[in-house]
């Protein structure tokens, strides 16, 4: 039975809404999860896969959210262009968006066949183009603007193509296909901040699973 202060880990599909509800009748994380009084901490795109916490607690929910937390969030992004030292170098140091400029962020090139290995075909894939070459980038950011990843790269002109969020402070996809979820812990201290000390994504994903159950979406 989940205990206090309990957080649930999602490989959230993508095209699934981060929410329990939609009008419209898209996926959403009731075909994912079903455990009652869980809410997300901080939000996935739409068009985004990847790591999403879901917790009882609002004060872990806070902690996660927040920014004035700076918890650390990785993704692996693919983009339309082969990054330049000169590009990589901008988003390190921010880049300005319509709604300030970024805070400096964690980039660096992925080699595609870590990434092939690691990652799961998208279904459906992206669009390829003959004449465009793309890479895979490993940004980390401590902010949560509405669609941050994909505006900074595309204010160095390296449109998104593909972004998986792989690592949320030290939580990370070890073990987790797409819609599958484990449970996990983080008792947090009064003062709100976490017993555990963050870590940033460095190549977890091909570590051995944790040992706590896990779900899938059935049928």
């Amino acid at each position: 039975m989940p205990v206090a202060n309990n957080v649930i880990i999602l490989n959230k599909p993508y095209m699934v809404l981060s929410q329990f509800t939609d009008q419209e009748g898209r996926p959403t994380l009731a075909d994912y999860v079903p455990v009652k009084g869980y809410y997300p901490a901080g939000r996935l795109d739409y068009d985004s896969e990847g790591l999403m916490l879901l917790t009882n607690d609002g004060q872990v929910q806070n902690h996660v959210a927040s920014p004035r937390f700076k918890m650390p969030k990785t993704y692996w992004v693919q983009v339309e262009g082969i990054a330049q030292e000169t590009q990589l170098a901008e988003l390190q140091k921010g880049v300005h968006l319509k709604d300030g400029k970024s805070k400096p962020a964690k980039v660096r090139r992925l080699d595609d066949a870590l990434v092939s290995e690691r990652l799961w075909p998208r279904q459906p894939p992206i669009r390829e183009r003959k004449n465009k070459p793309t890479c895979w980038l490993e940004i980390t950011i401590t902010e949560g603007r509405n669609r941050q990843v994909r505006r900074m790269t595309a204010a160095v002109n390296l449109p998104t193509l593909r972004l998986v969020r792989v690592a949320i402070g030290h939580w990370n996809l070890v073990g987790l296909a797409p819609g599958q979820w484990r449970y996990d812990q983080l008792n947090l201290p009064h003062q709100g901040a976490s017993k555990r000390q963050p870590t940033g994504h460095k190549g977890s994903l091909n570590r051995s699973p944790t040992k706590h159950p896990s779900r899938a979406r059935k049928g």
